[in-house]
């Protein structure tokens, strides 16, 4: 076998882990998974794990790295809407968020247990928050510059619509509806998120 032939069998390898262990995670939850039910669901030999990753803390690590390169490539897209005075701005963003968690829903559970039992992974975690939550601090700019005030800082602010759009997904996303509640649908989801975001911003309804 050529070094060219391994490098794409460790890689094709590293892969089938990965996407093992969001299928794992999704049926027992991060807790509750054991290194050997991710090799057994990529049908992979249990000691291959350890070629790529020193355990299941380092795999969500890399899980944590391929969500930031989703998150880069989508604000990198030409459709991506930057001034948060416009209501549209913040419906896409809403959007981007609510699509991203939907699909990554297990893998963001995973992270959310993880962080509760690992300081470690805690911070990781808090950093990568403050690392997305930083390059959206332009948006906010121009909500000043149009003339209207935030509910606090820059900072504090995107916190707030963090907290609010994150912690709204978790609940409707990865668990059953509460009893006698009704799961909005996506655009619903969307369209609350996005009244409450923009009012909080500029004072103003839609």
């Amino acid at each position: 076998m050529t070094a060219t032939s391994r490098k794409e069998k460790a890689a094709e390898t590293e892969t089938a882990l990965k996407e093992a262990a969001k299928r794992v995670f999704a049926r027992k939850g991060y807790l509750n998974t054991k290194i050997t039910d991710i090799t057994a669901e990529a049908g992979r030999a249990a000691g291959s794990f350890y070629n790529h990753f020193a355990g299941k803390e380092e795999l969500l690590e890399a899980l944590l790295g391929d969500l930031a390169a989703a998150g880069d490539e989508e604000a990198a897209s030409e459709d991506h809407l930057s001034d948060f005075s416009e209501p549209e701005a913040v419906r896409w963003h809403v959007r981007q968020y609510w699509d991203f968690y939907k699909e990554n829903a297990a893998t963001m559970q995973a992270l959310r247990q993880a962080s509760m039992v690992h300081d470690g992974f805690a911070s990781t975690l808090a950093s990568f928050g403050v690392t997305q939550a930083a390059d959206i601090a332009g948006h906010l700019e121009r909500v000043t510059a149009a003339g209207y005030e935030l509910p606090a800082s820059t900072q504090l602010s995107i916190l707030l619509m963090y907290q609010l759009i994150d912690n709204f997904a978790q609940m409707w996303l990865t668990a059953p509806a509460p009893t006698g509640w009704t799961a909005p649908s996506d655009d619903e989801a969307v369209e609350a998120l996005t009244r409450f975001v923009y009012r909080g911003f500029t004072g103003r309804d839609l």
